[in-house]
C-alpha cells in the first residue's frame, strides 16, 4: 500500500528559504506535505513526474485588489496561471469590509462591483469567500478609507473626530479578532487625503495587539516621497505594528533615480523596525484616472471608462485628439474611469526589486476592461525576464521573495516553503520556459512555463488551464 496520496518526483526543489536548489521527492497527504526526501525513496499513489522542472512553494501576491474578483470567478485564473497559490487583498485603503451601507464608493468599486459582497463584519466576509470555494487562498486587510466611508457617513473630505476615530478603531479591532490581517491605507487617495498621521495612528492601534500589519500607499510617491516614508514609519511605530509599503517607486521623470535616497533609508529604518516594501516588475502602474497624475507621466492608456465605451486601452493623447479637446477635458469627459500611467524608472525598479526589504506584488485590478498586464504576468516577468535573462538575483532568491518571505512579512504561517508540516501550496514550473506573455496591447493572457499549481493539495492549474481543484480557504490571522 503506498505511504502517500501524491509524489511530486524527478524536479529540483527551490524550497522558498533561498537556499540552492536540491533534488527530491515530494509527498503531500491532503492538504499538506508530509515528507521531502532523497530522489526515489518515497512511493505514492499518484505520481507528478517534474523531470526538468522546479518545484517550489505556490507564489504569495501580497498586493491585490481580488477581494470580491475571488467571489466571482473564484477559479482565479488570472492568478493561478501565474503559480499564486495565496492573494493578499484589501490594500491601498480599500477593501469589502466592515462597512454597514448598500452604496460602493467610487474609490472602493475598484475592487467591489456588487452591493451583495459588502459586509458589515469580517466575519460575514470571509464567509462569502469561503462559500465561493476558490480555487486558491485569499487574505485580507481591512482598507482605512472604507472604514472613514462607513463611520463619517461618506463626507471624507474632512479630518475625522474623535467619536469617528474611535468607531473606525473598534471595527479595526472586531475585524482582527475575526481574523483579518491587518489594515491598509491609501492617503494618496481623495477619501484619505483629509486623514492627519494622528488618525491613522489611532486608528491602527489594534494592529499592535494583534501582532497584524500595516501596509501604506503613502501620500506621496513623487517629490515628498522621504517625508512620506517618515509619516508611514511613524505610524506603525504608534501602532506597534509591522510595516509594508505598498508598491514602492519614484514617481514621475523628476524623481527618476531617488531609488538612492529611498532605498537607504529603508535599510536604516528596517535596523529600528519591521519593515518591508512590495515592487511590481513593471514601469506603469495603474490606478483610478487622475488629472493631478498626467503631468509625470510619459504616456497614459485608459483602462476603463464607463462613460465613454469603446476607449479601454486606447492612449488619452489620441482620445483626446479625436475628441477636439485638451487632454484635462478628455479626462474630465472619460470619468468615472481607470488609467495605466508610465512614470517609472526601469533602473529604479531594478534597484527596488534587488533591495534585501523587497517582496513581489501584482497590484493588478481585475475587474478593469483593459488591464495592466501586471494582473496576469507579474510572477513569471520576475522568473523568465529578470531573474533568468537579466540576471538580477538568482532563481532561488525570486522565489524567496515570492514565497517564505512574504508569509512571514504577513505572518501566514506553515506556507511559503517546501517542508514536511506546511501546506501544500506548490508550483511547479519550467525555469528555461517561464515568462510572462501578458503585453500593454493583449494583457489578458496566461504566462508560459507554468506547469502545476496546487493549493492546499488540490490541482489549480495544469496544463495550460484550470485543473479543477477547489480548494482555497480564507487564511484568518491567527488560525492559518
Amino acid at each position: 500500500m503506498a505511504a502517500y496520496d501524491t509524489i511530486i518526483r524527478n524536479g529540483q526543489v527551490a524550497d522558498g528559504t533561498g537556499k540552492p536548489l536540491f533534488a527530491a521527492d515530494v509527498a503531500l497527504n491532503g492538504d499538506r506535505i508530509v515528507a521531502v526526501e532523497a530522489p526515489g525513496s518515497l512511493n505514492g499513489d499518484n505520481e507528478i513526474d517534474a523531470k526538468g522542472k522546479v518545484v517550489a512553494p505556490g507564489f504569495i501576491d501580497v498586493h491585490t485588489h481580488d477581494d470580491t474578483y475571488i467571489i466571482e470567478h473564484p477559479l482565479m485564473e488570472m492568478k493561478a496561471s501565474q503559480g499564486v497559490t495565496t492573494v493578499v487583498c484589501g490594500n491601498c485603503g480599500i477593501s469589502a469590509s466592515p462597512y454597514g451601507r448598500s452604496d460602493i464608493p467610487h474609490l472602493i468599486s475598484l475592487a467591489v462591483k456588487k452591493t451583495e459582497n459588502l459586509a458589515k463584519t469580517f466575519a460575514e466576509f470571509a464567509s462569502k469567500v469561503d462559500a465561493a470555494k476558490p480555487a486558491i487562498n485569499g487574505a485580507f486587510l481591512v482598507g482605512h478609507s472604507l472604514l472613514r466611508f462607513d463611520a463619517m457617513n461618506l463626507d471624507v473630505g474632512r479630518e475625522a473626530t474623535p467619536v469617528e476615530i474611535k468607531a473606525m478603531r473598534e471595527q479595526l479591532d472586531l475585524a482582527l479578532e475575526q481574523g483579518a490581517i491587518g489594515m491598509s491605507s491609501g492617503l494618496f487617495y481623495p477619501p484619505a487625503m483629509a486623514a492627519t498621521t494622528d488618525e491613522v495612528a489611532e486608528v491602527a492601534k489594534p494592529l499592535g495587539k494583534w501582532g497584524a500589519v500595516y501596509t501604506a500607499h503613502m501620500r506621496d510617491e513623487s517629490e515628498d516621497i522621504l517625508g512620506s516614508m517618515n509619516e508611514t514609519f511613524e505610524i506603525g511605530r504608534r501602532a506597534g505594528a509591522s510595516i509594508v509599503v505598498s508598491h514602492h517607486k519614484c514617481a514621475g521623470r523628476a524623481n527618476f533615480g531617488r531609488m538612492s535616497e529611498t532605498l537607504p533609508k529603508f535599510t536604516d529604518a528596517m535596523k529600528q523596525q519591521e519593515i518591508a516594501f512590495d515592487v511590481y516588475p513593471y514601469v506603469a502602474g495603474s490606478t483610478i484616472l487622475r488629472k493631478d497624475m498626467l503631468w509625470r507621466c510619459d504616456k497614459v492608456l485608459i483602462s476603463w471608462s464607463d462613460s465613454v465605451p469603446g476607449v479601454s486601452g486606447r492612449d488619452l493623447t489620441d482620445i483626446a485628439a479625436e475628441m477636439g479637446c485638451s487632454i484635462d477635458e478628455a479626462c474630465d469627459r472619460l470619468q468615472p474611469a481607470g488609467a495605466i500611467y508610465f512614470m517609472m524608472d526601469e533602473k529604479d525598479v531594478q534597484s527596488a526589486m534587488s533591495h534585501a526589504g523587497s517582496m513581489i506584488g501584482s497590484d493588478g485590478i481585475p475587474f478593469d476592461t483593459h488591464p495592466h498586464p501586471r494582473l496576469w504576468g507579474t510572477f513569471p516577468r520576475v522568473l523568465g525576464h529578470y531573474s533568468r535573462d537579466l540576471k538580477l538575483f538568482p532563481l532561488e532568491d525570486a522565489v524567496r521573495r515570492m514565497t517564505s518571505y512574504s508569509a512571514k512579512r504577513f505572518r501566514l504561517s506553515e506556507r511559503g516553503e517546501i517542508k514536511a508540516g506546511f501546506y501544500a501550496d506548490i508550483c511547479i514550473f519550467d525555469p528555461a520556459t517561464v515568462i510572462d506573455t501578458a503585453t500593454f496591447d493583449t494583457p489578458m493572457t496566461p504566462a508560459k512555463g507554468i506547469d502545476t499549481v496546487l493549493c492546499n493539495g488540490a490541482v489549480a492549474w495544469r496544463d495550460g488551464k484550470p485543473g479543477g481543484g477547489r480548494s482555497g480557504r480564507v487564511l484568518r490571522r491567527g488560525a492559518m
